[in-house]
């Protein structure tokens, strides 16, 4: 049975802890002194204070609690990407894979991510006025905020309460993105005035303090939403991306510059627990990403799936890196649990973002003419494949590179239910100079795709923008007709409590900024393609 508990109970601790630091009172004597508090300048000097919130922060950019988890990088990003599939028969008739979740599931990727990063942003800045603190959080802040416009268009940002209070009005998808790349500029500005520091390992679960990393980070992730508007502001975008990859520091080159979290205690990475504890597991591999690199024959494949057992018909075992269709009615679990999963352990750290899609991105950039800082479309393309390679500990990036024949392979299903024989792509792995924009442009997001494997919600982001990779249709279509089958669902309509509370905001924004209906069939602002 899915489990879904509200984390504000932990917002609530961190909040409390601080609450703790800044409590004493304005006197000086010791006589007045509150023996047991602690002053906001010992709260910063021993980095009591920030530790919290700043980690609090962290664990909400790509979600460290199981149950959030769940929601938002399986349910959700993993089911729409074409990296996951449900396998919690429980879920028939629900869930986001068929298009009609349960109303409560629309809500935890846009309350809980709001109603958490906020409180504690504001109280890192209750303990500190330092400047590399306060930058780092920006972009942590903006690291998880975008995942959430990305999913529903219009949210409450520029103008929500610092305790994260949601009955604000919304601001457009348009405006929320200007003011990122603002943030993320003064953050960079910043921390490059003071790249010589660092900051305490304490209240930093990514880079241990390393201020260097946080700006390649940063510069990074202003790149992947410059990007995303290539479609419907194309010279902001190109403006943006060649400030990221122009500025003195740069953006990440290797894979020492990954942004990964860490240090998850004793219940260890949430999506272990999801994939192999609750149930043997909700959810498994999807059949788009094992057909993919099945019939690429690519390497990287036993380091990111476990094998697939299956007893035939003469009793002989068929083995392979077989996944379970997303968008079906999902079989019995004892089904289920026979197709491959995730290859992930307690302490597998949780990646928000990697060089190889920088690479990527930098590849989209020179195909679109725009200055990456010196190098090829072909060049960062065969860069981006040969990190991935290199993060996974696999061998044979040359060879693959070099395959101009191998295609993504037909699915079938060895249960014999939802086999897809159709062709899911012809795209091939080598990069053809001579092929035309659309057709090189593929080849970069598939292997991008496979590239930033489990990101689901990043996956599904450039799926909408761009219309790649190419992924099988649902078989079992709950929307009443609402999300067409071949497209695929747009957006997520927002919670039924958000409307309730703040109804004449939620009704402003949909009329005036999303201009369509509040469905999972409305385009974004930047799904403009």
């Amino acid at each position: 049975m899915m489990k879904y508990y509200s984390q504000i109970s932990f917002m609530i601790v961190v909040i409390a802890g601080t609450l703790l630091f800044t409590g004493c009172t304005d006197g000086f004597e010791d006589i007045n002194k509150d023996p047991y508090g602690v002053s906001k300048e010992e709260a910063s000097r021993d980095a009591y204070g920030e530790s919290a919130a700043m980690q609090a922060i962290q664990s909400w950019v790509v979600p460290t609690f199981p149950n959030a988890s769940q929601f938002t990088e399986c349910l959700l990003g993993g089911s729409w990407s074409g990296y996951f599939a449900d396998s919690n028969p429980g879920f028939n008739g629900k869930n986001f894979a068929t298009y009609r979740p349960e109303p409560d599931w629309n809500k935890v990727l846009f309350t809980d991510i709001i109603t958490n990063v906020y409180p504690n942003y504001t109280a890192l800045k209750d303990v500190t006025e330092d400047e590399i603190l306060i930058s780092v959080a920006e972009i942590c802040k903006v690291a998880a905020l975008h995942r959430v416009t990305d999913a529903y268009g219009p949210i409450p940002y520029s103008r929500i309460g610092e305790n994260g209070e949601l009955n604000t009005p919304f601001d457009s998808q348009e405006d929320i993105y200007r003011k990122m790349f603002q943030e993320l500029t003064n953050a960079v500005n910043i921390l490059t005035v003071r790249q010589t520091e660092s900051f305490s390992s304490n209240a930093d679960r990514v880079y241990n303090g390393n201020i260097l990393s946080w700006i390649k980070f940063a510069n990074s992730l202003k790149l992947r939403l410059a990007m995303r508007l290539a479609y419907v502001s194309p010279a902001l975008a190109q403006e943006m991306a060649e400030e990221a990859t122009g500025h003195e520091t740069g953006v990440m080159e290797s894979n020492a510059d990954n942004a990964k979290i860490a240090g998850f205690g004793k219940d260890g990475n949430p999506l272990h627990r999801i994939m192999y504890l609750w149930n043997d597991g909700d959810s498994r591999v999807s059949a788009d990403i094992t057909s993919y690199m099945n019939g690429f024959r690519d390497p990287r494949m036993e380091k990111y799936f476990t094998w697939s057992t299956f007893t035939v018909a003469d009793g002989t075992t068929l083995n392979g890196y077989i996944g379970l269709r997303s968008g079906i009615m999902i079989p019995a679990a004892q089904e289920a649990q026979k197709y491959s999963n995730y290859n992930v352990t307690p302490s597998t750290q949780m990646l928000w973002m990697n060089a190889a899609e920088v690479a990527f991105l930098r590849a989209e950039g020179a195909l679109r003419g725009w200055n990456m800082g010196g190098g090829s479309a072909a060049d960062f393309y065969a860069k981006g494949v040969e990190l991935s390679f290199d993060e996974w500990g696999a061998g044979g990036a040359d060879n693959y590179l070099t395959d101009n024949t191998s295609t993504p392979a037909s699915y079938i299903d060895p249960m014999g239910k939802n086999t897809y024989a159709g062709n899911i792509s012809s795209i091939t792995i080598a990069w053809n100079e001579n092929a035309g924009f659309e057709e090189n442009l593929e080849r970069i997001i598939t292997q991008k795709w496979i590239a930033i494997f489990p990101l689901g919600l990043e996956a599904w982001a450039e799926y909408r923008r761009t219309g790649y990779p190419n992924l099988m249709p649902v078989a079992v279509n709950n929307s009443g007709g609402m999300v067409n089958t071949a497209r695929g669902a747009r957006r997520l309509a927002y919670p039924g409590e958000e409307i309730t509370t703040n109804e004449a905001n939620v009704r402003y924004a949909i009329e005036n900024y999303l201009k369509g209906a509040d469905t999972m069939a409305t385009r974004l602002w930047w799904d403009a393609k």
